[in-house]
């Protein structure tokens, strides 16, 4: 047998291989996710506009506990507690509030000011809370992540027969050592600021000694029992599948509601962490399906001696041009200025390669039907399955119509971003580690600019880290997609779409 035979032969082996574990991963999430189910019935409801779910094991009477999600969330994002709330023999009432998700009501007021959307979200939060009543046997128990934590324990606090509240990465200013009722808060090892709030709230009833974490003061029977739990090795993110946070929330609710504990573990962060990691791996032998679009392989990269200026200059300028830039110009919350810091970044990227390449005086042809069939195809292969995925289980990302508009006018700045950089990433002459540099120098590009402006942009530091696993998928999918089709601008046209999708699905609607 030839060498080539060889080489041919054990490449079709490792392909195999792949599909067979890409396969395994999503087989093995799915069975998880539905036994995580089992017994549980989800009743979609819209309680005057508002999208909500209700999640029970039986029909009884029970407690009932409303939760509520964070800044940029959705109620899929909940789904944890509500699992393991219902699973205990509580009533779990999940929704999406004002600007979320899929509510299509936009978010009004000032988010910096109390009186402005926080009060828009006290006030929904007190319609949801009537309706908690009525499906329940009349007690309800509050839980809320990050922007909630807030809303919710002031929510508590005007209606003092609440039972109990769980604050998860909380921050609030008007927690007193009886309001609200039996305060459960927990916060992820990773997140040294809010743990250390967290501990300041609880030592309101600890006394003189120092608060202590997984340490309860305070008593059930009066409503001042406290507690903070500091769930390990987690983040902002994650620290809503860990299973210290769901075991802490669902013991601290049955002793409020004198329920039997029940351990049975709810693996939802597992189960979602297999699901896309599967999609994600199986996108690699899917792309190998994607037409040709150029062959020999073309792109603007260069040697690092240039590339370096590609990569810093618009880092650096991009946040220093728009610091005293108008960029409020969509309904939707900081995602207008993602959107031209994409546009810019693109528009500075191309610029600066141009200056610096060296041309090579090769023609490049491009068959735009061929492409516009592999961006397509780029698009389906690459996040078919994980977009669906990310919108059944993580968090919404199907656009409602009034999103559409919205959505366009991202994909201009997204598809100048990615457009630009695929470009100078890609190529035969392109430096090593080029893809890695480029997404890394973007992301300081945009702390850089919170750092610049951090009253404008507070709302944007939030969402950054949610914003590194998704340049690094994406970056994924580029490289796959460009080693068969040969051409930067398939896998950059899918990106710029999938990006879009999701910043204009998820980022809050907001009015007046």
């Amino acid at each position: 047998m030839s060498e080539p035979e060889v080489f041919h032969r054990f490449a079709r082996l490792v392909t195999a291989a792949w599909v067979v574990l890409a396969a395994a991963l999503i087989g093995l999430a799915l069975f998880g996710l539905s036994r995580d189910r089992t017994g549980i019935t989800a009743e979609r409801v819209v309680i005057d506009g508002t999208p909500a779910t209700v999640f029970r094991s039986a029909d009884a009477p029970a407690p009932v506990v409303l939760i509520a999600h964070g800044f940029a969330g959705s109620q899929q994002l909940m789904q944890a507690f509500a699992l393991a709330t219902a699973r205990s023999g509580m009533i779990a009432v999940t929704f999406d509030f004002l600007g979320h998700g899929r509510n299509t009501a936009p978010l009004s007021g000032d988010v910096n000011q109390i009186s402005g959307a926080t009060r828009a979200l006290i006030g929904q939060t007190a319609r949801m809370i009537a309706y908690a009543r009525s499906v329940g046997d009349g007690r309800v128990a509050l839980l809320g992540h990050s922007m909630a934590s807030d809303i919710i324990i002031r929510a508590a606090q005007a209606e003092p027969d609440i039972a109990a509240t769980v604050a998860i990465s909380a921050f609030s200013q008007v927690v007193t050592a009886q309001s609200p009722r039996n305060l459960l808060l927990i916060a992820g090892e990773w997140e040294g600021y809010l743990s250390a709030e967290a501990l300041k709230l609880v030592g309101q009833a600890a006394g003189s000694a120092p608060p202590q974490a997984g340490v309860t003061y305070g008593r059930f029977a009066d409503g001042t029992a406290r507690r903070f739990v500091s769930a390990p090795h987690v983040e902002h993110v994650s620290v809503l599948y860990s299973a210290v946070s769901l075991h802490e929330t669902r013991a601290w609710l049955a002793q409020v509601f004198g329920l039997s504990d029940i351990p049975v573990p709810v693996r939802s962060g597992l189960w979602i962490t297999l699901l896309l990691l599967g999609l994600i791996l199986a996108a690699r032998p899917l792309a190998r399906l994607l037409p040709v679009v150029s062959a020999p392989a073309v792109g603007g990269g260069m040697g690092w001696r240039r590339f370096w200026l590609v990569a810093l200059i618009p880092a650096i300028a991009t946040p220093l041009a728009l610091r005293l830039t108008p960029t409020h110009f969509l309904p939707i919350l900081v995602a207008d200025y993602l959107a031209v810091h994409f546009a810019v970044y693109g528009l500075l990227t191309v610029l600066v390669w141009r200056l610096v390449r060296v041309p090579t005086g090769e023609p490049v042809t491009l068959s735009p039907p061929g492409l516009a069939l592999a961006a397509g195809g780029a698009l389906l292969v690459t996040f078919g399955g994980l977009l669906p995925a990310i919108d059944s289980v993580v968090t919404s990302v199907a656009p409602i119509p009034e999103r559409l508009v919205l959505i366009i006018v991202l994909l201009a700045g997204t598809l100048s971003f990615f457009l630009a950089t695929e470009w100078v990433m890609r190529g035969p002459r392109a430096a090593r580690g080029a893809a890695v540099v480029v997404p890394v120098a973007f992301l300081l590009s945009l702390a850089f600019a919170v750092a610049l402006d951090l009253k404008r942009l507070f709302f944007l530091a939030i969402i950054v880290p949610v914003i590194v696993p998704l340049l690094a998928v994406a970056g994924l999918f580029g490289t796959w997609v460009y080693r068969r089709t040969g051409h930067p601008f398939a896998g950059a046209i899918a990106n710029a779409i999938a990006f879009a999708l999701a910043i204009g699905a998820t980022f809050p609607m907001m009015t007046g």
